[in-house]
């Protein structure tokens, strides 16, 4: 038997009352769900100064400021933007948004892999404004020596959270004014720069935080030109910003850093055996030297070392002249 159902958003709905009684309620409640939280936003409207003003408060905090901020390469020029931090920060400080991302089904590839088809979104309920993203996560891990496919929940849980930080963040952004960002970005490169730590203690940090991505600290010394000691506040801005990119899975360490060629190995330079006949010659004159003190047998035997490879018997004679 099917029956017409009241729709809050205009219309009816019909529907069957066999099985459909569950799914009636949950969609009941979902659609009051939604009424209740654009009513409270509607009675409640944002202040656009204030919610400005706590965000640039935000942007101030050097922890904030240090995550808040991503940047990398793309066309051989580098692209910068609000990390995932800051565009969440913004959405709470701007009010009446709602954004995450949920699993909507999952699935098997025709190549046996399972894969989760997610949805991410960003919603101003007070102008309700909605932006979702819909992609797919293939539960599949890439190492070094190939990938292997994940079967443990927490594992794809993971995976999925890492995914679709990113949609997330563009879902935010997309509902956030242009300029509300841009001030943002501002205040966080005006924190970075007056915080910026260039002490022994924090370079040393930042070599191990890049470590964890297989950068090593020549890679970075390279990239600014100048050693670690040297380093410029700026450029610590820059490298935290790469950093950020790193972590966030925006870029890659070949974007940023060189591989660095092997120094080829000096093989050690054999030197000619003094002859018996050279060395007989000069023995009368040696033995002046070491008579006048301006020579001891050392000083000969390294003078002569320099130029040939002495015989232990060679050296014996040497240091016998001045017996």
């Amino acid at each position: 038997m099917n029956e017409l159902v009241s729709n809050p958003f205009g219309g009816q709905i019909q529907t069957t009352n066999t099985g459909m009684g569950l799914a009636q309620s949950d969609q009941q409640r979902a659609i009051a769900e939604v009424q209740a939280a654009m009513m409270i936003a509607r009675m409640n409207p944002r202040d656009p100064v204030r919610a400005m003003d706590r965000i640039l408060n935000a942007c101030t905090r050097p922890a904030l400021a240090e995550t808040g901020l991503y940047q990398y390469s793309k066309g051989g020029s580098s692209v910068s933007g609000a990390s995932i931090r800051l565009a969440e920060t913004m959405a709470q400080a701007w009010g009446n948004i709602q954004y995450g991302f949920r699993e909507i089904y999952r699935g098997t590839g025709s190549d046996g892999v399972t894969y989760s088809e997610v949805e991410a979104f960003a919603w101003d309920v007070e102008t309700n404004t909605r932006r979702p993203v819909q992609f797919r996560v293939r539960h599949w891990r890439d190492t070094k020596n190939g990938g292997y496919p994940i079967k443990d929940e927490r594992d794809i849980y993971e995976l999925t959270a890492n995914m679709a930080q990113r949609r997330v963040r563009a879902c935010i952004l997309a509902i956030i004014p242009g300029d509300v960002e841009e001030a943002a970005r501002n205040q966080c490169e005006i924190t970075l720069k007056a915080k910026a730590d260039t002490s022994p203690e924090a370079m040393k940090k930042m070599v191990e935080a890049f470590e964890d991505f297989g950068v090593s600290k020549a890679q970075i010394e390279k990239r600014i030109q100048r050693r670690l000691d040297t380093i410029t506040p700026a450029q610590v801005v820059s490298l935290k910003k790469v950093y950020s990119s790193l972590r966030d899975g925006m870029s890659s360490k070949e974007d940023w850093f060189d591989e660095l060629a092997e120094e080829p190995r000096q093989e050690p330079k054999t030197l000619p055996e003094m002859s018996q006949d050279e060395f007989s010659k000069s023995l009368t004159a040696w033995e002046k030297m070491l008579q006048s003190g301006k020579k001891t047998p050392d000083d000969i035997i390294k003078m002569l070392s320099s130029k040939h490879t002495l015989t232990e018997a060679q050296k014996k004679i040497i240091e016998g002249l001045v017996a």
